[in-house]
This record gives C-alpha cells, sequence and structure tokens, in this order.
C-alpha cells in the first residue's frame, strides 16, 4: 500500500527543516527501568486471625487494617486510600495494591485466617513483628507474625511422616551456688584496677585470698574486663562488661563463661532481684534501641527501649548532641519477684510484665507531674511522689500492682522537693519533705513515715527544725537516722537515731500478773511494759564530722563517715546497743561498703574508667576493717577503679535470728573448736617449712649415730679395748655451788 504523494512531501520538508538536529549516536531500544527491589523484608504474614463469613469480612478487616497501621506507613502503589484495600483482593478501584491482604478460603468463602501486609520501610515490619507477636486479639485469638521470607520458605516444606529428632547430648551447667558451699563460710569480692580483674576470698580475720583472677583469658592473650563488674543480686552471676562488645556472665567453680550478650556500647547493667532478667545500656541517646532487655536462661533480647521515653523531653533539649540535652534518663525499676519492669514517662507509669514485656492491661499508670517512683523491695506497691501540679497539692502515693489499687495518699503542701527512702524488709517508707515558706527564701524539712504493713497505711509526720542532709534505715530493724544540722554547709553536724516503736511503762491492775508484793515484769513495781506504734526518739550524738551514714546489714552497727574529696576520711563505728564508738580514718576514702554478713567493711579511694589523670592516685586502694573498727588488710594500686562485695541471699527471718542470739551459747563450743581447728591448720601450714627443716635434720642424726655404733668394734681395738661409751668407766662426783643474787633487811614487829 503507498502513501499518499501529499503525505511524503511534508515528511521529506519536516526532515530537511530538523536537518542538523539528530543525534548520530544510536538509539537505545531498551528502556531504562529503576532496579527492582526482589528482598520481601517489607512484608509480614499475620496468622491466627478470626475466621469470619462474606458478612463480617469488612468489620475484620477495618479492624486488622487499623491495628496494623499503628506501627507505621503501608505501601501503597499508585493510590493513596487504604481504606479501598478492604476489599478480598487487597486492591482499589483502579486495580492497584495498597499495602493490605486479607484472603478468603475457596472452599466455604470464609477468611483464611491470616492476613499479608506491607510496610513503606523495613523497619516498620521489623517492629510489627516484636509488637504484635502474641498481641491479643480477642479471648481466643493471639497473633503470630511471621517475615514473608520465612513464610514463603515454610510453603515450601514438602509434608510427611514426622521424625523426631536426635536430642543434643546433655551438657550440665556450672553450679553457680558452689561458692556457697564454702566450709569456712568466707565471702567474696571484687576489684577492678589496671587492665586487671579479681575474685577473692575473706574470712574476716586475715589478708584475702585470691579465687580467681582471669589466669585462663590472660594466657588467651586477653583481658577478662574491659571496663566495670556487676554482681547478681543472688551472686549467682558475674557480669563483665566490653564495650565493643556487650556482656559476659560467668559463675561456678573458677568462673566459667554462662553466656554472651551482644550489646555494643554497653556501659552499665542492673538484674533483676530473681535472676531472671537482664537490663543493658550504652546511654546513647541518638540510638533508639539503646536499652535492651534479655532473659539470662535463653539469652533471647525480649525488647528495647529508646534511651528517653516518648515525649519526655523537650524539642530542644531532643535536638542537642546527646539526643538528651544532658538531662539524666529515667531508670527502669523491677519488682521484688520479677513480674513487671516500670519506667517513669511523662506524666506517667509504664508498667510490663515478664516474660511478654507488654504493657500492663494495655495502658500506663497515670501520674499527672511526677518526679520520682519506687518499687517496694518486698511487694508489688509502687510509691510515686508529685509535685503541686493543675491546682493539685504535692502529694506521695503508695499503688498497689496489678490491680492499680490506691493503698495511700499523703498531701504535701509548699514542697520543693521529696527524697523518698524504703526499709530494707519494705515494712516502711521514709520521705524527706523539704519545704518552703510563702516567701520561697526559707527551706526547711520534715519526715514522712509509712507503716506499710499496717491496716490502712498510717502516717506519722517528724518535724525536724534542722536541715537533713541523710536518712538511712536500719536494714532489718525499726530505727533510722538522719544527719542534721542548722546550716547545710556546716562541718559539725548532729546525728540522731529515733525507733518506730515506743515502749512504755503502763500501771497492772490488781489481781493480774505479779505477787503479792507488787513485783511485776521487769522485776520491781505494779508496771507493765508495752510496746506503742509510734515515733521515738533514741538519742542524739552531737559535734560529728560526718555526711554519710552506712548501717551494717546485720542491724545494730553503724558508720559514720565523712566522705569525699574536702572530707577528712574520718570513720566513726558505732554501736547503738551498746553506745561504744572506735574512731578510724581512712584519707580520702570515696566509698563504704559493707560485706553481705555485716562481719567486714570495706572503705575505699577509686577512680572513674576513662577519666583521664586522676589527683588522688596516690592514695587508690582499699581497707578492710571489722565491723568492731579493727583493721584486717590495706591494698593500694595506681589505678583502683572498683570494689564489689559477691551479694547472698538472706535465708533466715527475724524471727529465726533472734532465736539464734538468744541461744548463741549452744553454739560457743561449735564454733570454738572451729576455729581452733583452723588456727591449728594455719599454724601447721606456717610451720611447714620448719617441721620440714626439723625432720631433714633428725634423719642426719639418725643416720650419723647408725654409722658411728657400726665403728664402736674398731674404736675400741684402737683405744686397747677402752670403751669411752659405757658408763662404769666413768667416776661421778656431785658439786653445789650457791651464789647469792640479792639480799633485803626487813623488820618484823
Amino acid at each position: 500500500m503507498s502513501q499518499h504523494p501529499s503525505t511524503t512531501d511534508d515528511l521529506a520538508d519536516e526532515a530537511a527543516s530538523l536537518d542538523g538536529y539528530f543525534s548520530d549516536a544510536p538509539l537505545e531500544t531498551q528502556p531504562r527501568y529503576p532496579p527492582i527491589d526482589e528482598s520481601f523484608d517489607r512484608c509480614v504474614v499475620i496468622s491466627n486471625l478470626p475466621k469470619v463469613p462474606e458478612a463480617k469480612y469488612d468489620k475484620l478487616a477495618k479492624v486488622v487494617l487499623k491495628l496494623v497501621s499503628r506501627i507505621g506507613n503501608l505501601s501503597s502503589y499508585g493510590n493513596d486510600d487504604i481504606e479501598a484495600s478492604s476489599s478480598s483482593s487487597g486492591c482499589g478501584d483502579d486495580g492497584q495494591f495498597s499495602g493490605f491482604f486479607m484472603p478468603k478460603s475457596d472452599v466455604d468463602g470464609n477468611t483464611a485466617g491470616c492476613a499479608f501486609v506491607e510496610y513503606e520501610s523495613a523497619g516498620d515490619a521489623r517492629r510489627a513483628i516484636e509488637v504484635l507477636e502474641g498481641y491479643k486479639f480477642d479471648k481466643n485469638h493471639s497473633l503470630r507474625v511471621t517475615p514473608y521470607e520465612r513464610a514463603s520458605k515454610l510453603s515450601e516444606v514438602v509434608e510427611g511422616e514426622f521424625q523426631m529428632p536426635e536430642p543434643e547430648p546433655f551438657k550440665e551447667r556450672p553450679n553457680t551456688m558452689t561458692w556457697l558451699e564454702d566450709t569456712c563460710q568466707r565471702d567474696q569480692f571484687a576489684i577492678r584496677h589496671g587492665k586487671e580483674t579479681a575474685v577473692y576470698w575473706n574470712d574476716g580475720r586475715g589478708e584475702p585470698v585470691v579465687d580467681y583472677d582471669g589466669a585462663r583469658e590472660r594466657k588467651a592473650g586477653v583481658n577478662w574486663c574491659d571496663y566495670y563488674v556487676q554482681w547478681s543480686p543472688k551472686g549467682s552471676y558475674l557480669a563483665t562488661l566490653v564495650p565493643s562488645k556487650g556482656v559476659i556472665l560467668w559463675g561456678g567453680r573458677g568462673f566459667e563463661k554462662l553466656g554472651r550478650f551482644a550489646a555494643p556500647g554497653v556501659n552499665f547493667v542492673v538484674f533483676s532481684p530473681q535472676e531472671n532478667y537482664m537490663l543493658t545500656s550504652n546511654n546513647n541517646g541518638r540510638d533508639p534501641h539503646a536499652i535492651k532487655v534479655w532473659s539470662i536462661q535463653s539469652g533471647t533480647c525480649l525488647r528495647t527501649f529508646p534511651l528517653y521515653p516518648k515525649d519526655f523531653l523537650d524539642p530542644s533539649q531532643s535536638e542537642s548532641s546527646d539526643g538528651g540535652g544532658g538531662v539524666p534518663p529515667p531508670p527502669f525499676q523491677w519488682s521484688h519477684d520479677d513480674k513487671y519492669l516500670a519506667r517513669m514517662g511523662k506524666d506517667l507509669i509504664s508498667i510490663f510484665e515478664t516474660p511478654s514485656m507488654k504493657l500492663l492491661d494495655k495502658r500506663s499508670l497515670a501520674t499527672d507531674g511526677i518526679r520520682e517512683f519506687q518499687f517496694s523491695p518486698k511487694a508489688n506497691v509502687i510509691a510515686y511522689w508529685a509535685p503541686e501540679h493543675k491546682n493539685q497539692p504535692a502529694h506521695v502515693d503508695l499503688i498497689e500492682i496489678p490491680s492499680r489499687k490506691q493503698l495511700r495518699q499523703k498531701n504535701l503542701f509548699n514542697v520543693t522537693k521529696c527524697s523518698m527512702v524504703w526499709q530494707e524488709s519494705g515494712e516502711y517508707l521514709g520521705v524527706k519533705v523539704t519545704r518552703h515558706t510563702k516567701s520561697k527564701k526559707t527551706l526547711y524539712n520534715n519526715l514522712e513515715l509509712f507503716r506499710v504493713n499496717e491496716p490502712g497505711v498510717p502516717v506519722e509526720m517528724l518535724d525536724v527544725k534542722d536541715a537533713v542532709m541523710s536518712f538511712a534505715w536500719e536494714p532489718q530493724g525499726s530505727r533510722f537516722a538522719i544527719i542534721h544540722a542548722e546550716n547545710p554547709t556546716s562541718t559539725k553536724v548532729n546525728v540522731t537515731f529515733y525507733d518506730m516503736y515506743k515502749t512504755t511503762e503502763l500501771e497492772k491492775k490488781k489481781g493480774v500478773g505479779g505477787n503479792k508484793k507488787g513485783g511485776g515484769v521487769g522485776g520491781g513495781g505494779n508496771k507493765e511494759k508495752q510496746v506503742v506504734a509510734e515515733v521515738n526518739l533514741v538519742e542524739t550524738l552531737e559535734g560529728k564530722q560526718c555526711n554519710c551514714i552506712f548501717w551494717s546489714p546485720a542491724g545494730r552497727t553503724v558508720i559514720l563517715a565523712a566522705l569525699g574529696d574536702s572530707a577528712s576520711g574520718t570513720l566513726e563505728f558505732y554501736d547503738v546497743d551498746s553506745k561504744t564508738l572506735v574512731i578510724k580514718e581512712h584519707y580520702r576514702a570515696n566509698q563504704v561498703l559493707w560485706d553481705p554478713s555485716g562481719r567486714t567493711v570495706a572503705t575505699t579511694v577509686t577512680q572513674p574508667i576513662g577519666g583521664g589523670h586522676f589527683k588522688f592516685a596516690m592514695d587508690n586502694g582499699y581497707i578492710l576493717w571489722t565491723f568492731q573498727g579493727k583493721q584486717l588488710s590495706q591494698s593500694s594500686f595506681e589505678a583502683f577503679y572498683q570494689f564489689t562485695w559477691r551479694p547472698r541471699e538472706r535465708l533466715t527471718s527475724k524471727e529465726e535470728i533472734a532465736v539464734i542470739a538468744r541461744n548463741i551459747k549452744k553454739y560457743e563450743k561449735q564454733f570454738n573448736a572451729f576455729d581452733e581447728a583452723k588456727k591449728r591448720k594455719l599454724r601447721l601450714q606456717e610451720t611447714k617449712g620448719k617441721r620440714k627443716s626439723r625432720a631433714e635434720f633428725r634423719a642426719v642424726m639418725a643416720r650419723l649415730g647408725e654409722w658411728r655404733a657400726r665403728q664402736k668394734q674398731e674404736r675400741m681395738e684402737l683405744l686397747g679395748g677402752y670403751d669411752s661409751e659405757d658408763e662404769q668407766n666413768f667416776s661421778t662426783k656431785e658439786v653445789t655451788i650457791e651464789t647469792v643474787l640479792n639480799t633485803k633487811d626487813e623488820l618484823v614487829y
């Protein structure tokens, strides 16, 4: 078919006019498409959804779509209307996929119980797996979330008869409690100095003995620890921090490696009280996974958190170089039984359940204006305080978990600051309240004392005219001590001891107890003693030079210490019961650390790791003391970073300890016999060299004696039959010589 002549002429004229504009380069017939993304890392498969008929399809799709959209934006290919993807094909009216597909069964038309979701980023897909895995969709369905790539591989698995895999050979884990089987009932402590890390035994009587000093790692050419170490709460594990890698757990006899946890940049760890979980942090405000929660037994990471909760920081603080503007991150708090992990946010407390690490009841605990919170050491009770906020007075609240029941609220007025201190057994809570006058120019203190275990949680207020610098509870008792002075900068302070109970004497009724002469309880008078729940002033020690109080774990003994660069390092060992006082000194001391038994206390001069030149390096080291103030040992190091006692679980109750104390004489013979056997063993060990030399000397003398006896006959022949060893060949003469050493004349009437 030929072209029309006019058309041919037009094309020729157009070609002539464009002559010189055409490129000589050959035309590329292949189009340049963008690179194809062949990975499915943005896709997930959600299974275990309810199977519903056609009539309920749209309702279910809307609920699931709303749930998955909370994680992140879904992919959309040419259509931004996600709602259109609610159809069974997952496509809009224009036939383009928009990130969500929930298929139906070909048999009955019901949903297949699963859905396919594609996010805009792989990070959102990973977060969906973390957040939605195990999510309680309703009372009968818990969601399972699988990466699409893994799901596609599972579809390729050939169905056949199941064969039980061969179990791996059983490998017994090291016994982490072997150190408690020590026959001498010794305690342990770990130190970090220079590039060395070592664990020592301490018996409370002599010099410490090395248990393990990293010899195995030193032989392999590596350091046992590059940063700080941390004992677990019951002493089962020793965690060594290696910032370039993470955390390594050690335990058992010889400190074998028990597990490794990848946490690059880690600078501290926190164990849960029952040693089931561990929290690590790299203190990086820019890292969305700065904090990780691990299961110690399985070694898996249960959940990660950013350093700061959402909306905790102001925009200006978030944009700073460190991601926090110098604001300390809110710490996590474990419950005493490991069931809950909590952290303070902006006007709320987020409480997570273990091991799922899901938010308790899917909502946080609302706490307007919260500044601080603490878990009780013995119960699932949270104490927190908040300043004046939205026309509400400042208040301290006790909340029971998980019921969220408010056990007690104490309103406070004109509050500048509060500090909360739990007693170790959880029976009492002390709150030091710093108040101001209406002009806000004068500050003063008072103590709010909560009796947590009593009905209604009664609160007593103790007014203190002076400034309170320190507050400390007796670990297992009802007493507490405070350091106070008229001026917070005073060098001379007073130390006052109080008791939560008061003993009073009441008149006895006639015919009740005692005898006819009136002899009552206590040996005289018609009076009997009664213990009343009332704060009681025990005594005040005036004119002391101290800024810290350290109670012994066994109670009764307290150390009043002057710590810090500008302090004198004075240590006062005071027995609250017997009123005895021993004064010692450790110059430049900055730590006082009691061992778990209360037999020995360590005072240390330490420097921070990586802190450059330390101006007190000449004083670095530690001193061990008895609880009575007698020095046991002293060690000095050029670079000394850390001293930490190995904790041990308290197995005896206060009642059992009281029974043992009353019957202590029954155990004295047993203790004395053990001490004597130990002294004898030590004496034998110390004289081992002497006894060996004596035995060698006696062996030489015996050999020479035998040699001389063999020569006796030859010796007698040479002497003409004379036997120099025969007693009859000698005559004995006895001579008495008296010497007067001194004389004294004395007249006797």
